[in-house]
């Protein structure tokens, strides 16, 4: 037996005088859209501006030594260094004489898969940590909690130079990123550990027990979806964490200084003493990129506050141009003054 679509001209729709009976709407394509959580984010203007900021310096990452072709590790000789920017080099030159442009453009890839390489390692550590010891209790919150209080006790930064000073026998970032992602889940395993024990007690947790599920599926299926916006506010906190931490410790010698990036040009800027010699351009461009990305990840966090914290949130309501103001009546009936 075969179906034909219905049309509004089909004869069997039709009434007395070709009147349709019931009315025929056609079909829409569903429209394509962005999902719900990134239109939640894109409508609070705090958040809004830290992902149009992140979203640039990924692009120039991805895209910038594409664009912008030559190697920033290899100087001209052969001009005079630390020249002022010109039209040739739009920022400038080192004392060694390479192009601090390239070096700004190449340095972004390098300082963004560190920072995001440790974040996530941290929030994979602390998820793993944080919800097992909130869901299953027992010794198993006795001893990750024991650990956890540990991390949080020892001074993170001392710790981080003096690890990696044993650690790294050659000029690399990897030790750094290794180290940053062991000393930097403790906080956000404290926080996932609380909601997680709050969520445990919840009527839709337990009918999940009931049924016989495994803690793992209860964990990665059921409490796991409701501390999405815990878990993104804490990869955002760690890589800002990651940022500033190896600055510093760059800084200090510490990493690869033969490999241009954002956290060398600074090195080498303090090297040559570029701020008694006003080269503000040795550590201007590095410095402002870094905290461009600092100020980004800090608003996208503060956005994603506003929207998970109901406490914080403040609804948008449209008045009318034209719209009337009210005018307050007394309680007696009688119009108050204006």
């Amino acid at each position: 037996m075969e179906m034909y679509p219905m049309t509004e001209t089909d004869p069997a729709l039709a009434g007395a005088g070709g009147t349709p009976l019931v009315p025929v709407t056609a079909r829409r394509r569903p429209a394509l859209s962005a999902p719900g959580w990134l239109r939640l984010i894109l409508s609070d203007r705090k958040a809004a501006v830290g992902v149009a900021i992140l979203t640039f310096f990924v692009l120039v990452a991805i895209f910038g030594p594409l664009i912008w072709q030559g190697d920033p590790n290899v100087g001209n000789f052969t001009v005079k260094p630390q020249q002022a920017p010109s039209a040739a080099h739009w920022l400038g030159t080192d004392q060694q004489g390479r192009d601090m442009f390239l070096g700004l453009v190449d340095g972004t890839r390098v300082a963004l898969v560190i920072c995001f390489s440790v974040g996530v390692i941290a929030t994979t550590i602390a998820v793993v940590v944080g919800m097992s010891a909130g869901y299953f209790g027992g010794w198993v919150d006795e001893v990750l909690m024991l650990i956890t209080n540990i991390v949080l006790v020892i001074p993170s930064f001392p710790l981080i130079i003096v690890v990696t000073s044993f650690i790294q026998a050659k000029n690399d970032y990897v030790p750094i990123v290794i180290i940053l992602g062991l000393t930097g889940w403790a906080f956000g395993a404290r926080v996932l550990r609380s909601q997680t024990m709050s969520l445990r007690q919840k009527d839709f947790i337990q009918a999940s027990v009931v049924r016989g599920e495994s803690g793992m599926r209860i964990v990665l299926r059921d409490i796991l979806p409701n501390m999405i916006s815990l878990v993104v506010s804490g990869f955002i906190g760690t890589v800002l964490f990651a940022l500033g931490t190896t600055a510093a410790l760059v800084f200090l010698g510490y990493g690869n200084l033969s490999q241009v990036s954002w956290f060398s040009m600074l090195y080498w800027a303090q090297n040559a003493s570029a701020l008694q010699v006003d080269a503000w351009w040795l550590f201007l461009p590095p410095g402002l990129a870094i905290a461009l990305v600092g100020t980004a990840c800090a608003l996208v966090n503060f956005g994603i506050d506003e929207i998970s914290n109901p406490r914080l949130r403040t609804e948008k309501i449209k008045i009318p141009r034209d719209a009337v103001p009210p005018v307050a009546v007394a309680s007696s009936g009688k119009v108050a003054a204006r």
